[in-house]
């Protein structure tokens, strides 16, 4: 018996060390594997062992042997009752305690500390006893050790063997035969900034498996959160996908690159943006568009944008590619067993910063993209950077991306608790939301994702400054994100001229508003009014039956123009070289419409303000030749994230395709009327 529990002891050491010291790898996994069964095989031999050693020794005297002798048995017992709840956590639970690991690896040195004095002045001890005696003792000792060695070899030869006949999924990390090198060799994915931290491709099956994360039962919380976010569905968004197969056709194949490192860094990568390619987008990459691996990958960026970033190929667990058959026990296993390269690879300081976000909520073309130069586009990054929310040093004050778009939400997620932000705690119960919520209230509901309503729910309160944050609360005032005020006279004179002023705050949102494509996303004001039996008298901001907004309204937007001045309107960006128009609010900025109207005092047939300059954004109307008493003034700041042009460009007008509308923000006034003195 006591060669088994030597020979087992031996072999747990010696791969816990291993375990402990060398980097991972397969043998290193496999060790974890063989060290967990040999444990728990460990256990009843050695507490026979141990209980029949004490109870045969306890009743002699105290010395050197004995005492080292009780520091292994403690210590061997603290780590096996150690390894016992590990393998517990491990195989139930959804991650192991730090607590738990610490003490297993301290136990372990313990048992080298005590056990190898203990065995040492038993063999002094034997060596100087009489020549005989000591004969059989030492001759005892050497069988007893060779023994122990012989199973601990053989163990160890298992490992080896497993180790050896594990066959990895083979990753083809090459670009194709026929791959156009449109900008250089040393830049395959040109024009997009993105690189691989080997400059060469990364097969698309190693940058997927967002789905694992989730059912392997630990970060459930976080994958469906992502499953429905913008971040998912980048690449199978089909506005996306309708710009890129155009782009494709006018500009080449190799120019959709530019999108890709953003969009679908999947397909950019496993080099699927390229000539002959019919559809330009991997399978994992439309249904993963910018995975967990992905996003947790990037080890550099760049705040100069357009998905400057470097993308780092991990090194996965044993059955991490596959997702069927008992594989997936033994992988889930050993990611909660052996966390080390599981944290270490997917766990970055980087990506916490403001600065993660800019490579790619920052965006300009220049001449490879243009043919004609350099133009600055959506700039999320450095709105928020030169803004009121932003205090460099001072974390108290500074409202960050996470913070805004990535909420705190309690959680039972292994991810949960963080002691690297100033006011969190690794144990505060708490992961950071990947819904990403921002302002598309649209693609999910038309791609039918699960929990869409839910997500387009959160979005809409998110748009109109009703999601709570308690994080941020006192950071900043509460109300609407963008609240419209209307300043009106509390009485006006028929036949005298009335002006209406609505006033637009930016006042929660950390960078200009809107934001993104300011060529599709429409934000604009709705004025209605109505005389006191409710009939309309003027209205701007409407739409037509076919949701086209108003020509003259009060819209924030950009117009971009191509070389040739003519409106870049179908997101054609690749030809964009300037812009005739822009309006949007900075942060802490407030903007002004403002709208006029003539009371007649006699029926004199209105011309709804024709003939007035629409960049003035004043608009004039009278109202009809009956006596009005009272006017009631509505107005609302809508918001729509695609463009109804577009979008008949993309799907077709006969397929009735429209964006959804939020309210952001909406005021009522009312003006009484008196009549002219006659």
């Amino acid at each position: 018996m006591l060669v088994y529990v030597s020979g087992l002891l031996l072999f747990e050491t010696l791969t816990g060390l291993s375990i402990y010291w060398l980097p991972f790898s397969v043998s290193n996994q496999v060790t974890v594997l063989a060290h967990t069964v040999v444990g728990l095989v460990f256990i009843l031999p050695y507490a026979w062992y141990q209980l029949r050693h004490w109870r045969m020794y306890r009743s002699m005297r105290m010395t050197n042997v004995k005492l080292t002798g009780y520091f292994a048995m403690v210590a061997t017992v603290v780590a096996a009752v150690s390894g016992l709840v590990l393998t517990a956590q491990a195989v139930l639970g959804t991650r192991i305690s730090y607590a738990w690991d610490t003490i297993h690896i301290v136990a372990t040195f313990a048992i080298i500390a005590s056990v190898l004095p203990h065995v040492l002045t038993l063999v002094l001890y034997s060596l100087k006893g009489r020549k005989a005696e000591a004969a059989r003792v030492r001759a005892a000792e050497k069988q007893l050790g060779w023994q122990s060695l012989m199973v601990t070899a053989v163990l160890l030869a298992v490992v080896g063997l497993a180790a050896y006949s594990y066959e990895p999924v083979s990753l083809v990390n090459e670009l194709p035969e026929d791959y156009s090198y449109l900008f250089g060799t040393d830049r395959p994915f040109a024009p997009s900034l993105a690189r691989t931290s080997t400059g060469n491709a990364f097969d698309a099956r190693s940058m997927g498996g967002s789905e694992s994360c989730g059912t392997s039962g630990c970060h459930e919380e976080i994958v469906a959160e992502w499953a429905v976010s913008a971040h998912r569905y980048s690449a199978m968004d089909p506005a996306f996908r309708g710009v890129q197969k155009m782009m494709g056709e006018q500009n080449g194949p190799e120019s959709t690159r530019y999108c890709g490192g953003c969009h679908d860094p999947i397909s950019l990568f496993a080099g699927t943006k390229n000539l002959f390619q019919d559809d330009l987008t991997d399978p994992i990459g439309y249904d993963e568009g910018v995975s967990c691996i992905v996003c947790h990958s990037i080890t550099e960026t760049d705040v100069q944008g357009n998905a400057s970033y470097v993308l780092a190929q991990p090194v996965r667990y044993m059955f991490e590619l596959r997702s069927d058959g008992p594989g997936r026990y033994v992988r889930d296993f050993l990611i909660r067993a052996y966390p080390r390269h599981h944290v270490e690879t997917l766990q970055h300081r980087l990506f916490k910063s403001p600065e993660f976000c800019a490579a790619c909520h920052k965006q300009f073309i220049d001449e490879e993209i243009n043919q004609v130069g350099w133009v600055q586009l959506q700039n999320q990054f450095d709105n928020w950077r030169k803004s009121r929310w932003n205090h460099p040093g001072e974390p108290s004050k500074t409202i960050e991306c996470r913070e805004c778009h990535m909420p705190l939400t309690a959680s039972t997620d292994p991810a949960r608790g963080d002691d690297l932000d100033y006011n969190r705690s690794a144990g505060d119960g708490q992961h950071r939301s990947h819904r990403f919520l921002a302002s598309n209230q649209f693609i999910p509901t038309l791609l039918d994702l699960p929990g869409a309503d839910e997500q387009v729910a959160l979005t809409e309160d998110w748009l109109q400054g009703k999601f709570d944050i308690p994080e941020i609360a006192d950071k900043w005032r509460t109300g609407p994100a963008v609240p419209l005020e209307l300043v009106v006279p509390d009485q006006v004179t028929a036949g005298e001229e009335v002006s209406v002023i609505a006033f637009i705050t930016n006042n929660k949102v950390g960078h200009e508003f809107p934001t993104g494509p300011l060529d599709i996303t429409q934000a604009w004001v709705e004025m209605i009014v109505k005389d006191q039996d409710g009939a309309v008298v003027f209205e701007s901001g409407g739409r037509d039956d076919r949701h086209f907004i108003q020509p003259g309204s009060f819209m924030f937007k950009a117009e971009p123009v191509d070389q040739y001045g003519n409106l870049i309107d179908r997101h054609n960006l690749w030809e964009m070289v300037g812009v005739r128009y822009r309006r949007a609010l900075y942060p802490g900025f407030t903007d002004r419409a403002e709208f006029t109207f003539l009371l007649p005092a006699t029926v004199v047939p209105g011309d709804n303000g024709d003939g007035q300059d629409p960049a003035e954004e004043r608009f004039a109307f009278r109202a009809p030749g009956r006596q009005i008493t009272t006017l009631h003034v509505s107005a609302k700041l809508l918001y729509r994230k695609f463009d109804q042009f577009l979008l008949n460009v993309l799907f077709g007008e006969d397929q009735n395709v429209t964006a959804p509308i939020t309210v952001i923000s909406e005021d009522e006034k009312t003006i009484k009327v008196v009549p002219a003195s006659r």
